[in-house]
């Protein structure tokens, strides 16, 4: 069997992307390969892989141990991606972002979720060779789409209107993700109903947290903020949605809307160029808020385009499946183990 050792604290700080991707991953592998992989967890015990999937000091400080075998760096984001996340003095900021590279160049080889970050990568100094994309994917178990007439359950059930265009957004609430759009749009269609689904990750120091804890302590009446809800809720909260919009500005490969594929909701995107290099075709895209407007407003008025973009959106997850990733995976591991001329260190 080959051994891996899995270094996380994604699910830590509940509500995080990278901890939703880091769940997936181990319930595949433990699922489907359970002769092939034996996975430990945060363990210093000798192994044949360790698994960075978060950059904590601890894991760092690690990789100089000896019996870690083949390190991979799981990389979700990109100092880049954390402008609009967080608030740093920066100072510490530079600091911080020093340290996020060291990482990944610590690493003996790089998996990143998106194929736009390989060049990003290299322009930072990590070479090409040791990068490979992998990407995101999300379990049919989880996340599937339920008949027609079982979401006015559903909406009864999450205390939602259970007659009204429902426009679903997922994610922290921060300035990066754009909520401030998705509450703009709110208070200009005061006959829709918007839900958003996430919290302050990152508590006060998230950017824009004064302005937008205003607006989730006191919303508009068509916008509801229910917090980090429990991830079994989630595959309720976007069939009883009419549309999953996701209007952020930056993103390597959003779980969100992975999800959202997987249960047919029709989808809209900012217009990003990292979403046209994987997912192009599946959403609706829009450059900016009155764009997303436009969309919506189509969208709501249009039940063959409603169902034309909830077949495309079921034909993304199938090519973002837990079947096609699991054997990209299973490759991707074995290859580690065999390749002993990486110049890697062991």
């Amino acid at each position: 069997m080959i051994r891996i050792t899995m270094f996380s604290a994604a699910e830590t700080v509940p509500g995080q992307g990278v901890g939703s991707a880091y769940r997936e991953l181990v319930n595949l592998l433990t699922s489907r390969f359970p002769d092939k992989f034996q996975l430990k967890f945060n363990s210093l015990s000798k192994t044949d892989i360790s698994h960075y999937h978060t950059i904590n000091f601890g894991f760092f400080l690690n990789t100089f141990l000896p019996g870690r075998g083949k390190k991979v760096g799981y990389v979700h984001f990109l100092p880049e991606t954390l402008e609009g996340s967080i608030n740093l003095w920066w100072p510490f900021k530079k600091i911080f972002y020093w340290y996020v590279m060291t990482f990944y160049k610590r690493m003996d080889q790089i998996v990143v979720v998106n194929p736009v970050f390989i060049d990003k990568l290299v322009a930072l100094g990590v070479s090409k060779e040791k990068i490979t994309y992998i990407p995101n994917f999300v379990s049919k178990d989880d996340f599937f789409p339920v008949p027609e007439n079982q979401k006015v359950n559903i909406r009864k059930k999450l205390v939602l209107p259970e007659d009204t265009f429902m426009i679903l957004g997922v994610g922290q609430v921060q300035v990066r993700k754009g909520v401030l759009d998705f509450i703009q749009l709110a208070k200009d269609n005061p006959n829709w109903t918007f839900v958003w689904v996430g919290g302050f990750s990152f508590g006060a120091i998230t950017a824009g947290y004064e302005t937008l804890k205003k607006v989730v302590d006191n919303p508009p009446k068509n916008l509801i903020f229910p917090g980090i809800v429990d991830r079994r809720l989630m595959n309720d909260y976007y069939n009883a949605a009419d549309v999953f919009l996701l209007p952020s500005y930056t993103e390597l490969f959003p779980m969100s809307a992975l999800e959202a594929f997987s249960t047919g909701t029709p989808t809209i995107l900012r217009d990003l160029d990292l979403y046209r290099a994987i997912i192009d075709g599946y959403y609706l895209p829009a450059v900016d808020k009155d764009g997303m407007q436009k969309q919506l407003d189509t969208l709501e008025a249009d039940n063959d385009l409603q169902k034309q973009m909830a077949k495309q959106s079921l034909a993304a997850s199938e090519y973002y499946s837990a079947t096609h990733v699991s054997k990209i995976w299973d490759a991707y591991y074995t290859n580690q183990v065999n390749d002993k001329n990486d110049g890697g260190h062991q």
